[in-house]
Protein backbone atom coordinates (compact mmCIF):
# COMPACT_ATOMS: atom_id res chain seq x y z
CA UNK A 1 0.00 0.00 0.00
CA UNK A 2 1.93 3.26 -1.04
CA UNK A 3 2.02 5.88 2.17
CA UNK A 4 2.85 9.41 0.35
CA UNK A 5 1.19 10.43 -2.65
CA UNK A 6 2.75 12.78 -4.92
CA UNK A 7 -0.11 14.65 -6.97
CA UNK A 8 1.71 16.54 -10.14
CA UNK A 9 -0.56 19.69 -10.53
CA UNK A 10 -2.22 21.59 -7.95
CA UNK A 11 -5.77 22.35 -10.27
CA UNK A 12 -9.33 21.29 -9.50
CA UNK A 13 -8.42 17.20 -9.99
CA UNK A 14 -4.97 17.82 -8.21
CA UNK A 15 -6.72 19.73 -4.95
CA UNK A 16 -9.59 17.33 -5.18
CA UNK A 17 -7.26 14.36 -5.41
CA UNK A 18 -4.81 16.20 -2.66
CA UNK A 19 -8.02 15.97 -0.25
CA UNK A 20 -9.47 12.60 -0.97
CA UNK A 21 -5.90 11.14 0.30
CA UNK A 22 -5.27 12.97 3.26
CA UNK A 23 -8.94 12.23 4.28
CA UNK A 24 -7.81 8.37 3.51
CA UNK A 25 -4.30 9.06 5.89
CA UNK A 26 -2.25 8.91 3.27
CA UNK A 27 1.07 11.47 3.05
CA UNK A 28 0.43 14.08 0.34
CA UNK A 29 2.88 15.84 -1.69
CA UNK A 30 0.89 18.51 -3.80
CA UNK A 31 3.09 20.21 -6.61
CA UNK A 32 2.40 23.44 -9.22
CA UNK A 33 4.78 25.27 -11.11
CA UNK A 34 1.46 28.21 -10.62
CA UNK A 35 1.61 29.63 -6.80
CA UNK A 36 -1.79 30.69 -7.50
CA UNK A 37 -2.81 26.86 -8.19
CA UNK A 38 -1.29 26.19 -4.63
CA UNK A 39 -2.76 29.22 -2.88
CA UNK A 40 -5.95 27.54 -4.32
CA UNK A 41 -5.52 24.51 -2.40
CA UNK A 42 -3.97 25.40 0.62
CA UNK A 43 -7.17 27.03 1.56
CA UNK A 44 -9.54 24.74 0.07
CA UNK A 45 -7.79 22.13 2.37
CA UNK A 46 -7.26 24.03 5.40
CA UNK A 47 -11.76 24.57 4.83
CA UNK A 48 -12.14 20.78 4.37
CA UNK A 49 -9.40 19.11 6.40
CA UNK A 50 -8.79 21.83 9.57
CA UNK A 51 -5.37 22.48 10.60
CA UNK A 52 -5.06 19.99 12.42
CA UNK A 53 -5.11 17.40 9.49
CA UNK A 54 -3.39 20.09 6.98
CA UNK A 55 0.07 18.51 7.88
CA UNK A 56 -1.10 15.99 6.15
CA UNK A 57 -0.07 17.74 2.59
CA UNK A 58 2.71 19.72 2.33
CA UNK A 59 2.86 21.80 -0.90
CA UNK A 60 6.05 21.72 -3.09
CA UNK A 61 6.91 23.77 -6.40
CA UNK A 62 8.65 21.42 -7.91
CA UNK A 63 7.86 17.83 -9.31
CA UNK A 64 11.74 16.36 -7.62
CA UNK A 65 10.02 17.55 -4.28
CA UNK A 66 7.46 16.18 -4.93
CA UNK A 67 8.16 12.97 -5.82
CA UNK A 68 11.77 12.21 -4.09
CA UNK A 69 9.92 9.86 -1.87
CA UNK A 70 6.38 9.38 -3.40
CA UNK A 71 5.00 5.87 -3.53
CA UNK A 72 2.48 6.52 -5.94
CA UNK A 73 2.39 9.84 -7.91
CA UNK A 74 -0.55 10.66 -10.08
CA UNK A 75 -0.21 13.38 -12.65
CA UNK A 76 -3.09 16.07 -13.19
CA UNK A 77 -1.59 17.81 -16.02
CA UNK A 78 -3.82 18.44 -19.20
CA UNK A 79 -4.59 15.29 -20.94
CA UNK A 80 -2.65 15.95 -23.75
CA UNK A 81 0.39 13.79 -25.83
CA UNK A 82 3.10 16.42 -25.61
CA UNK A 83 2.00 17.53 -21.97
CA UNK A 84 1.12 13.53 -20.64
CA UNK A 85 4.98 12.50 -22.68
CA UNK A 86 7.14 15.29 -21.14
CA UNK A 87 5.54 14.34 -17.22
CA UNK A 88 6.15 11.04 -17.89
CA UNK A 89 9.94 11.52 -19.20
CA UNK A 90 10.38 13.64 -15.90
CA UNK A 91 8.90 11.59 -13.46
CA UNK A 92 10.58 8.69 -14.47
CA UNK A 93 13.90 10.35 -14.01
CA UNK A 94 13.40 11.93 -10.79
CA UNK A 95 10.68 8.81 -8.96
CA UNK A 96 12.17 6.48 -6.90
CA UNK A 97 12.64 2.84 -8.49
CA UNK A 98 9.18 1.63 -6.65
CA UNK A 99 6.95 4.43 -7.38
CA UNK A 100 4.30 3.51 -10.03
CA UNK A 101 3.01 6.47 -12.14
CA UNK A 102 -1.16 7.08 -12.72
CA UNK A 103 -2.49 9.29 -15.35
CA UNK A 104 -5.80 10.66 -15.47
CA UNK A 105 -7.03 9.83 -19.48
CA UNK A 106 -9.54 8.92 -21.59
CA UNK A 107 -8.10 9.93 -24.91
CA UNK A 108 -4.61 8.93 -24.40
CA UNK A 109 -3.07 4.71 -24.52
CA UNK A 110 -1.40 4.15 -21.67
CA UNK A 111 0.68 1.42 -23.49
CA UNK A 112 2.04 4.04 -25.55
CA UNK A 113 2.92 6.32 -22.30
CA UNK A 114 4.19 3.45 -20.32
CA UNK A 115 6.57 2.58 -23.24
CA UNK A 116 8.21 5.88 -23.14
CA UNK A 117 9.63 5.14 -19.52
CA UNK A 118 11.70 2.50 -17.93
CA UNK A 119 9.07 1.32 -15.79
CA UNK A 120 6.69 0.14 -18.32
CA UNK A 121 4.94 -2.21 -15.92
CA UNK A 122 4.19 0.42 -12.99
CA UNK A 123 2.08 2.51 -15.25
CA UNK A 124 -1.90 2.34 -14.99
CA UNK A 125 -4.70 5.34 -16.48
CA UNK A 126 -7.34 6.42 -14.71
CA UNK A 127 -9.58 6.37 -17.47
CA UNK A 128 -12.69 8.93 -16.10
CA UNK A 129 -12.90 12.62 -17.38
CA UNK A 130 -10.88 14.81 -14.49
CA UNK A 131 -14.26 16.57 -14.18
CA UNK A 132 -16.41 13.44 -12.87
CA UNK A 133 -13.95 12.62 -11.00
CA UNK A 134 -13.04 15.84 -9.06
CA UNK A 135 -17.17 16.12 -8.66
CA UNK A 136 -17.61 12.77 -7.25
CA UNK A 137 -20.24 11.88 -9.76
CA UNK A 138 -19.28 8.19 -9.51
CA UNK A 139 -18.55 5.64 -6.87
CA UNK A 140 -16.92 3.14 -9.87
CA UNK A 141 -13.43 4.07 -11.51
CA UNK A 142 -12.14 2.34 -14.51
CA UNK A 143 -8.65 1.74 -14.58
CA UNK A 144 -6.95 0.93 -17.66
CA UNK A 145 -4.03 -1.35 -17.41
CA UNK A 146 -0.73 -1.57 -20.58
CA UNK A 147 0.28 -4.87 -21.60
CA UNK A 148 2.93 -5.20 -19.27
CA UNK A 149 1.46 -3.43 -16.11
CA UNK A 150 1.67 -5.74 -13.18
CA UNK A 151 -0.17 -7.36 -11.16
CA UNK A 152 1.49 -5.50 -8.16
CA UNK A 153 0.26 -2.39 -9.52
CA UNK A 154 -2.69 -3.44 -10.31
CA UNK A 155 -2.80 -4.32 -6.49
CA UNK A 156 -2.02 -1.04 -5.05
CA UNK A 157 -4.04 0.83 -7.26
CA UNK A 158 -7.29 -1.38 -6.58
CA UNK A 159 -6.18 -0.50 -2.65
CA UNK A 160 -5.80 3.22 -3.26
CA UNK A 161 -8.89 3.64 -5.25
CA UNK A 162 -10.83 1.76 -2.50
CA UNK A 163 -8.74 3.98 0.28
CA UNK A 164 -10.63 6.90 -1.16
CA UNK A 165 -14.27 5.15 -1.69
CA UNK A 166 -14.32 4.37 -5.19
CA UNK A 167 -14.66 0.70 -6.65
CA UNK A 168 -12.29 0.13 -9.41
CA UNK A 169 -12.71 -1.93 -12.04
CA UNK A 170 -10.23 -2.63 -14.67
CA UNK A 171 -10.03 -2.99 -18.48
CA UNK A 172 -6.80 -3.30 -20.83
CA UNK A 173 -5.65 -0.59 -22.97
CA UNK A 174 -7.65 -1.04 -26.19
CA UNK A 175 -4.48 0.34 -27.94
CA UNK A 176 -2.03 -2.10 -26.39
CA UNK A 177 -4.15 -4.82 -27.91
CA UNK A 178 -2.80 -7.27 -30.55
CA UNK A 179 -4.48 -6.81 -33.26
CA UNK A 180 -7.01 -9.67 -34.51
Amino acid sequence: MPTTVAIIGAGPLGRWLALAAARAGFSVLLEDVMPHNLHHALELLRLELGPAALPAVTFVSTIEDAVHDADLVIDCVPDELESKLEIFWLLDRMAPPRAVFATPTTRLSIADLANCTYRPSQCIALAVEASALAAGSSKTILLRTAPQTSPETVALLDRFCRRLGFTPTFEPDPAGLPAS
